[in-house]
């Protein structure tokens, strides 16, 4: 499974991360990525041009994502309902993550949980507004995946109606991420080191996905 990620992150990018990660949870499928940068990307990047490279890589995971859905469906009998991604860009990284249920139902406790949610509502409501659902449980040890639910206010339902989904994915990662770092961090809570984070969207869903990856 990851040979073939990399082979079709290769054909499609022109490289292909160092290395592929995956990991499996009942909720999700998560891919995680090392060292995937391009030539033309760090050049775009090195010139300030963080909004050509999100554009570019947007438009090859669109095209890419159908291909890996399908990967997934006839050769392990996953049925994907939905993708997420996000790039690190400040080290190469990047995180695919594929959700197998997304319908409201509470995972297990675990400790920090209701601690973690309240953070992060409370992040989502300064920018948002409250979630009316939301959900987390361990992918594995190093990884903690957050699912909110209705979440999306009518300026930004309108603006994707008007066709601005990427401008608004690209502020709203900016924002979310810098405050989820700043006033959210579950690794204070857990007890643990963050090394990356991962948030993403889907405005017609109105659901949302953000990834905690922790140092061993």
């Amino acid at each position: 499974m990851t040979s073939y990620v990399g082979k079709l992150l290769r054909t499609r990018f022109g490289k292909g991360p160092e290395s592929v990660s995956v990991f499996l949870s009942e909720r999700c499928i998560v891919f995680h990525l090392r060292n995937f940068m391009g030539p033309v990307e760090k050049f775009l990047l090195t010139q300030e041009e963080e909004k050509a490279f999100r554009y570019t890589r947007e438009l090859l995971m669109e095209s890419l994502l159908p291909e890996l859905s399908d990967f997934l469906r006839e050769n392990t009998g996953m049925n994907v309902s939905e993708f997420y991604y996000d790039w690190g860009v400040h080290n190469a990284s990047g995180a695919i993550i594929g959700m197998f249920d997304v319908k409201p139902a509470d995972s297990p406790d675990y400790p920090g949980k209701a601690d973690v949610h309240e953070k992060v509502i409370e992040v989502t409501a300064a920018i948002q507004k409250v979630p009316e659902h939301i959900d987390s449980w361990w992918v594995n040890p190093r990884m903690l995946a957050v699912f909110r639910q209705g979440i999306t206010v009518l300026l930004e339902k309108e603006m994707v109606e008007l066709g601005y989904t990427e401008v608004l994915k690209s502020a709203k990662r900016r924002l979310e991420k810098r405050m989820l770092e700043q006033d959210a961090d579950a690794g204070i809570i857990l007890n643990k080191t963050l090394t990356d984070l991962y948030a993403d969207w889907d405005f017609n869903l109105d659901r949302s996905i953000v990834i905690y990856i922790f140092e061993e």
